[in-house]
């Protein structure tokens, strides 16, 4: 199958740069000598290259539009990263464009191919594994930030919290409890790198304990009662203790609901641990003990990060890792 031709071949073939060949795409001639018109022009033809149309929609003007793309917006994070963003924004003088891509790359491409149609300056993006290379392949000459689940940590702009690393200790101060077996609840690890860090912290901490672990995935249709169909087998059983952990917050919400009538095990022979929810995890009873992203705070730096690259001033570090932190309550006190 032969490679695709893309803008770079054409900048290459014609001895020009990358924006010049964007500028003659899009009829923006008024810089552009005819010999440089002429070179493009060949270059074109032999190569028979057709521009990408989602990439020719995004060269518009400066609009103070930014972008955001966000996998699931209905939960906790994803309303605090919003509110970050849009707080930082209109305090410089930009406005926001938001859409829910429900981890589907389809609906990012669409997401994506929207927002460029009005306009938008740049883009911050939750992507799925295969967002990247979407966006790579599409030549698109705008600024982007990915935050939560950067697929590559060594290019790009990207934002994330410590994701790995917060996991990792947790489990091990986890382990100081004396549970007798280990159970990570995760929705797919393998549409979000944010899924794998955690489910690797979970299970390289507990592989160097040489402590038994079971790793259960559930996708959003999955119920109370089906979560705790799988842990029943762990709930039966009266000598021996297990600490389950929840990493992702919509997960622990119906995990905390299926374990109503086995709350009486908790902490003792039943540990529960989950990722953010802190608005009701802490008014549960028993309070639920969670790992707390600086969602709001992870917002902000987005937007710093992307609105400095659109402005060119190159005053923001590009690339940032920003620190969990551990709220203990009654479900892991033993």
């Amino acid at each position: 199958m032969a490679r695709k031709i893309t803008i770079n071949d054409i900048a290459k073939l014609a001895g020009v740069s990358k924006t010049t060949v964007s500028f003659y795409l899009n009829d923006k001639f008024e810089k552009m000598s005819d010999e440089t018109r002429q070179r493009i022009e060949s270059a074109i033809e032999k190569t028979n290259y057709r521009p990408n149309a989602m990439a020719r929609s995004l060269n518009y003007k400066q609009t103070q539009l930014i972008g955001v793309i966000i996998g699931d917006i209905t939960n906790s994070f994803a309303n605090q990263i919003v509110k970050g963003i849009d707080d930082y924004s209109r305090e410089h003088g930009y406005q926001m464009i938001v859409g829910s891509s429900n981890y589907d790359l389809e609906n990012e491409k669409k997401c994506v191919s929207g927002m460029g149609g009005m306009g938008a300056d740049g883009f911050i993006v939750q992507p799925t594994v295969h967002f990247e290379t979407m966006w790579a392949e599409a030549n698109i000459e705008k600024p982007i930030v990915y935050f939560d689940s950067p697929n590559s940590s060594s290019s790009g702009l990207w934002v994330k919290t410590n994701n790995y690393e917060a996991v990792y200790n947790a489990t091990e101060e986890l382990t100081k409890k004396n549970y007798d077996r280990y159970v990570l609840i995760t929705a797919d690890p393998y549409v979000l790198k944010t899924r794998m860090e955690r489910t690797r912290g979970f299970t390289d901490c507990l592989d160097i304990k040489k402590l038994p672990y079971e790793v259960l995935v559930f996708d959003a249709k999955a119920t109370p009662e089906d979560i705790v169909g799988k842990l029943e087998k762990y709930l039966k059983d009266d000598k021996h203790s297990t600490c389950v952990f929840v990493a992702n917050n919509w997960l622990l919400d119906k995990t905390y609901l299926g374990l109503k009538k086995y709350r009486k095990l908790i902490p003792q022979r039943l540990g529960l641990i989950g990722f953010d929810s802190l608005e009701w995890s802490e008014m549960a009873d028993p309070s639920i003990t969670t790992i707390v992203q600086p969602a709001y705070e992870e917002g902000r730096t987005a937007a710093a990060v992307l609105i400095d690259a659109i402005e060119g001033k190159h005053q923001e570090a590009p690339n940032r890792i920003l620190k969990c932190r551990i709220n203990e309550a009654e479900s892991t006190r033993r």
